[in-house]
């Protein structure tokens, strides 16, 4: 049997049915991962990183040193660099 779109004021109100199932824009379907992000999952308790005042569960990263002059400083002397991904 068809099932027939239940629109209410120009939006979808029906079941879950009635839409198509999750796809990327080429049409291939979506799965679920456990750890979306990149790096180490954070969900877990181990790999939290608490902080309660200066006691910290884990060591802190390191300061990120390097990074590449920026241009149009004029006169600075501290902040003429810039730190992060660049392309």
């Amino acid at each position: 049997m068809a099932k027939y779109s239940q629109k209410l004021m120009g939006k979808e109100v029906g079941a879950a049915a009635v839409y198509a199932p999750p796809h990327t824009m080429t049409g291939k379907n979506v799965t679920v991962e456990a750890n979306p992000g990149k790096g180490e999952n954070r969900g877990l308790l181990k790999n939290a990183r608490a902080t309660l005042g200066s006691i910290t569960s884990q060591e802190q990263p390191g300061v990120k040193t390097s990074g590449i002059v920026t241009r149009g400083n004029g006169a600075a002397t501290k902040g003429i660099t810039a730190r992060g991904p660049m392309a």
